[in-house]
Order: structure tokens, then sequence, then C-alpha cells
């Protein structure tokens, strides 16, 4: 498709490692409030005597309102451009924060939990539409995903451990103890006002046209993708490794308190996860040339299969931190990949539709699983969950192998 000579010098600015760099900033300190509060909130579901199933039922709908707002953002991005959808997510967010800072209860925090997963989520269709079509050609596709993808991996390790460790020492330097409600509270108020930064990060990228030029028009329909069958195996192969994060996010803080560990450990163990996933992502643009999607993605899963058949088995929390950073290593790999597949896969004109349904697919999801993984941790144990979605994950190593023939062509 070509490109007229304003989009050409707006993908360019775009496109520049500054400009790049910016956005991945804008990123970080959007996602690390919600990853801070996905940690914080089942902690304190937790202190305060809730049980596994009301911890998978908080850790939904972080993901609830993204199932039915995916698609409504992804349209308004395909319309708008970036910056209007990542405003009113920083505001969206910064007002979940807020009411569980100043009202930490139960039901707020499940409302912060809706307000704070849609803020998230339409901010991050916006952001990878924008540098999707600032992009020219796979090797560059692979290049820019892999640098915005560094965000969510650098954002669930600040967040996890920064709300960890306020947890654990801001009572304390207010007098109380550890863990006290104190404590709860500046964790919370720090996801409020992270978000914040955000805009000046985002309020200068260069917006490129619209490709919607007739006012009025109806926007063109994403859903007849569904019948490609090269969309439906990477939206499949998508939803089986994004369960792997939902079931480490919920397993590890399960395991961590019944093993008696503190917050902060908690935090790290799951900041090492983010950590390697950051790791990997920033050595990933200097190798684009040499990578292959569906080689990439097929590895993963294997890899990510047999970790979680020994993860159970860690006694501590160093060797459930190695584990853990083996698996971002491995998960950290996939997301520009699948990205970078996705925008060759689409037409321009449907990117913000096409990863909204890709969000909206994963995010159904994410409702569920959690809520099966607390009924099954009850009545099974944790360690079945970790066991049989890393058996789905192997078997469905052989649907990623089946993008080979279109994912390179």
């Amino acid at each position: 498709m070509s490109r007229s000579a304003d989009e050409t010098s707006g993908a360019h600015a775009n496109g520049s490692i500054g400009g790049l760099l910016r956005l991945v900033a804008g990123q970080v300190c959007l996602h690390a409030s919600m990853a801070g509060m996905r940690m914080a909130a089942p902690l304190w579901a937790l202190q305060q005597g809730y049980g596994p199933l009301a911890v998978g039922f908080l850790l939904a709908l972080f993901s609830l309102s993204q199932v039915f707002l995916a698609l409504p953002a992804g349209r308004y991005a395909d319309r708008h451009g970036l910056r209007r959808p990542v405003a009113l997510g920083i505001g969206a967010s910064m007002l979940g924060g807020g009411l569980a800072a100043l009202l930490p209860h139960f039901a707020m925090l499940c409302l912060s939990a809706l307000l704070m997963g849609a803020a998230t989520g339409a901010a991050s269709i916006a952001l990878q539409r924008h540098v999707g079509r600032a992009a020219h050609g796979a090797q560059e596709l692979r290049r820019v995903f892999s640098w915005l993808s560094i965000g969510p991996a650098v954002s669930n390790f600040l967040g996890p451990v920064c709300v960890g460790l306020l947890i654990d020492h801001a009572g304390v330097w207010l007098g109380g103890h550890a863990a006290d409600a104190n404590g709860f509270v500046a964790a919370f108020a720090l996801t409020a006002l992270a978000p914040a930064l955000a805009w000046l990060c985002v309020r200068h990228a260069v917006e490129l046209p619209s490709l919607h030029t007739k006012p009025g028009a109806a926007a063109p329909s994403v859903w007849p993708l569904l019948r490609e069958p090269l969309m439906r195996r990477l939206l499949l192969v998508n939803w089986l490794l994004s369960s792997c994060w939902d079931v480490h996010t919920f397993v590890v803080p399960v395991l961590g308190h019944e093993r008696g560990f503190s917050a902060s450990v908690i935090g790290t163990i799951l900041g090492g996860f983010a950590v390697a996933a950051a790791a990997v992502r920033v050595v990933m643009p200097l190798l684009a040339a040499h990578l292959r999607e569906w080689a990439v993605v097929t590895g993963a899963m294997v890899a990510t299969a047999g970790l979680f058949a020994v993860y159970p088995f860690m006694p501590g929390a160093w060797s459930m931190g190695l584990c853990s950073v083996l698996l971002g290593l491995a998960l950290g790999m996939v997301q520009p990949m699948i990205m970078s597949t996705l925008h060759q896969i689409t037409p321009h004109a449907l990117h913000g539709q096409a990863i909204a349904l890709r969000l909206m697919s994963i995010n159904l999801s994410s409702v569920m699983m959690p809520m099966l993984f607390g009924t099954a941790g009850v009545v099974v144990g944790v360690s079945v969950v970790f066991w049989t979605v890393g058996t789905l994950v192997g078997l469905g190593a052989r649907a990623a192998w089946a993008l080979r023939p279109r994912a390179v062509s």
C-alpha cells in the first residue's frame, strides 16, 4: 500500500529510536500501575481472609472490561489515532487506583480492577496500532514490536516490586508494622499516581493520518478475518501463551502465601519473570533479521510446557525464582512475533480492530481462567493448574508450527 507524504513523515518521526522510546516509557508508566494493582489487590484479599476463589474472581475483573471494550477501543483508535485513546486510558487508570486508596474494600477493588484493566487495554491497542503503522516491512515490524514489548516486561517488574516494597515498609515508616493497612493504602496510591507520567511521554507523539477519510462512513469489519485459517491459528496460539501469564500471576502469590513468603519476596519472584522477559526483548531488536516468527513461537511453547511441569516441585524462593526467570525468557519472546505476524496478515484500515480482536480473545480467557484456577486450586491444588496448562501449551505447539507456510511469505 502506498503512503502519502504526511504519513511517511509521521512514520519516520514515530519510528525514530527517540520517539519509540518515549512511547515505551509511557507504556511502562501506565502498565506498571495495573501490574502493581494485580499483585496488591489479591494480597490484600488474602490478608483479609478471602480464599483462592475470591482472588481468582478479582483477577478476572482486570480482563472483563477489555472483553467488551476491546473492539470499540480498536475502532476508536482506527479513527482517532494515539493521543486521545491514551489520554482516556490514563484518566480511567488514575481513577481506579485512587478509589482503591481512598476506600480499600473488596467491592471497591473490584471496581478498580475493571477500570484499570479497561484503561490499559485501550491504551495498548492505540500504541500497538500506532507503532505498527509507522513500520516498513516484516523486519522492521519485528524490531519495533520487540522494542514496544519491553514496556510490559519492565512494567511487570517495576509494578509488583515497588508495590511489594511499599506494602512491607510504608506501614513501618508510619509507625505501624509490615503489611498493615497503611502499607496497602500507600501501594494503591502509587498505582493512582504512576499513570500521570505516561502523558508526559506520549503527548508529543506525531499522529499518523486517519485512513477513514469520509466523515460518518462506517468502519470496515474485522470479523471476516476469522474465516482465514492463519488468523484462527494465530489467535489460538496467542490464547494458549497468554494463559501461561495468567496462571503464573495467579499461582505464584497463592504458592508464596502458602509457603509463608513475604510480599517483597513474592513481588521479587514475579519481578524476576518480568526482568527476564524484558532482557530477552532488549536483545530481540538486534536479532530481528535472523528471527522467524513461527520458529520463535514454537520453541517458546515447548520450553514453557517443560517449565510448567517442574515449577510446582521447586521448594523455596530461590528455585521458584529460577523457574520464573526461565519462564520469562521463553514467554518474553512471543508477543513481538505474534504482533509482527498479525500486522503482516491484516489490512492497514483494520489494524486497530485486529489488535482488539486479539486482546478480546485472550481477555475472554483471562476472565474465565482465574476463576477456574481458583476453583481448581480449592479442589485439587494449584500444582494441578500448572500441569494442566503446561500440557495444553505443549499440545498447542503444533498450531504454532503450522504458522510457518504463510508467516514467512
